[in-house]
């Protein structure tokens, strides 16, 4: 099993390229499914995840197909899929696939939609909270949909198809937003989201539906309108930055006081992490080709954090901003509103020297003058890259374990940040 082995103290300068973003690149490989032409995506982050998407779609009886890359282009630079899903072979999402990655759960649907029949096994991935389907469900049902319950998996039935209807969520959810927004692209008639999701993702979801020809009102805002069509055609569409990957990014330079220009990042899907990172005593600008960060102050400072759905600061960025400010001048306060278990990383922080104290959803961080390497375990996706950040400033050597968690969310994460002047290597056995 590999592990990745940080030397800590040095400063990070240089250019890093952000890769498309994962939580967009994973329903933009689903919207495939509502039609039967070609659908291209560039800019694609290479990921487990995307791996593993690409084979749940085959099961279903689409064709994906991975472009190669031109001699002498950007190592970095994402790559081309394309998704032909003429026919939909089977309406079945198996356990062994959909309980790898929760995201897979999405193509109920799609294939409720176009075929108006799914049996999709309830989802698996990151253990940070419940994060239970009702929404989801809920959402199909009030689009005519009958939904049962067969040995774990979900069975959906839409006799005659979808039809246009009214749905509000009780509580925001990236998830559900994209299954009901898929799903009403081809209802009968208009359906009405309220309380959906605002994420740039969905934004960047929402405009690719509507170059395949989806009517959609409201891309952007908490109430988004859609008049069902009776198909949809192929499109080629780029995956936006990934905003996690920028601010993670952000933060490891702020760790190091380094200066680093992360090209391609978008400065406007971070507003709140901006801000913070002000108040951190960080400098952040745009300039041609990416955003710039530098350690504006001599020492970082404490902040103020409460994780909130966009447009507020991301959960997805808690625990990298957990590991920055173990090393501020002070005490941080970081409240987790979204998922409940998302404080696993502590633990393993504490290993490195951090003095962290927990309440309920809260952490108080006390910053410390110094860390200490020692062998951690990354125990989801956010928090294997926060232990990478407190890695690069501690003392000695650094060994994450399960780094699998890692490669689903980061590309070659270890050879992006070598590049800009970090000791670390991925070894083997």
């Amino acid at each position: 099993m590999d592990r990745i082995l940080i030397r800590g103290g040095n400063v990070l300068c240089g250019n890093i390229h952000i890769s498309g973003a994962k939580n967009a690149a994973l329903p933009l490989m689903i919207a495939a499914l509502l039609t039967d032409e070609p659908l291209t995506l560039t800019n694609m982050p290479r990921l487990a995840d995307v791996s593993l998407l690409r084979k749940i779609l085959r099961n279903q009886g689409a064709d994906t197909t991975l472009a190669g890359k031109k001699a002498g282009s950007n190592p970095f630079a994402g790559d081309t899929v394309r998704i032909h899903a003429r026919e939909i072979t089977d309406t079945t999402a198996p356990y062994e696939l959909v309980s790898r990655m929760r995201a897979s759960f999405w193509v109920l649907g799609p294939l409720l939609a176009r075929c108006h029949e799914a049996r999709v096994s309830l989802p698996g991935g990151c253990a940070i909270g419940t994060r239970p389907v009702d929404f989801y469900l809920k959402a199909l049902e009030a689009m005519g949909a009958e939904i049962g319950m067969d040995a774990g998996y979900v069975v959906a039935r839409a006799p005659g198809g979808l039809k246009g209807g009214r749905i509000v969520f009780p509580k925001v959810s990236v998830g559900a937003t994209h299954v009901a927004l898929m799903a009403a692209t081809l209802a009968r008639g208009e359906t009405v989201i309220e309380n959906a999701a605002r994420e740039p993702e969905v934004t960047d979801v929402a405009e690719c539906l509507v170059k395949m020809g989806a009517q959609i009102g409201g891309i952007g805002t908490s109430t988004l309108t859609i008049q069902g069509v009776e198909r949809l055609h192929g499109a080629e569409h780029p995956v936006l930055a990934d905003r996690i990957e920028t601010g993670t990014y952000a933060m490891a330079a702020a760790m190091t006081g380094g200066d680093v220009l992360l090209t391609g990042a978008r400065a406007d899907t971070l507003d709140a992490f901006i801000a913070v990172m002000d108040e951190a005593g960080v400098s952040i600008s745009m300039e041609e080709g990416g955003m710039r960060v530098r350690r504006a102050a001599e020492a970082i400072r404490p902040v103020s954090v409460e994780t909130r759905p966009y447009p507020g600061f991301p959960t997805d960025l808690q625990a990298q901003i957990m590991a920055l400010m173990t090393r501020a001048a002070g005490t941080s306060t970081i409240r987790e509103t979204i998922f409940e278990n998302r404080f696993m990383h502590v633990q393993e922080l504490a290993r490195l020297g951090a003095d962290i104290t927990l309440n309920g959803d809260t952490a108080l961080v006390h910053g410390v003058e110094g860390l200490t390497g020692a062998p951690v375990m990354a125990t989801d996706l956010r928090a294997s890259v926060s232990l990478v950040i407190a890695a690069l400033v501690a003392n000695g050597e650094t060994e994450l374990n399960r780094v699998y968690h890692l490669d689903r969310g980061f590309e070659t994460l270890e050879k992006k940040l070598a590049a800009v002047g970090a000791d670390i290597e991925r070894v083997s056995g």
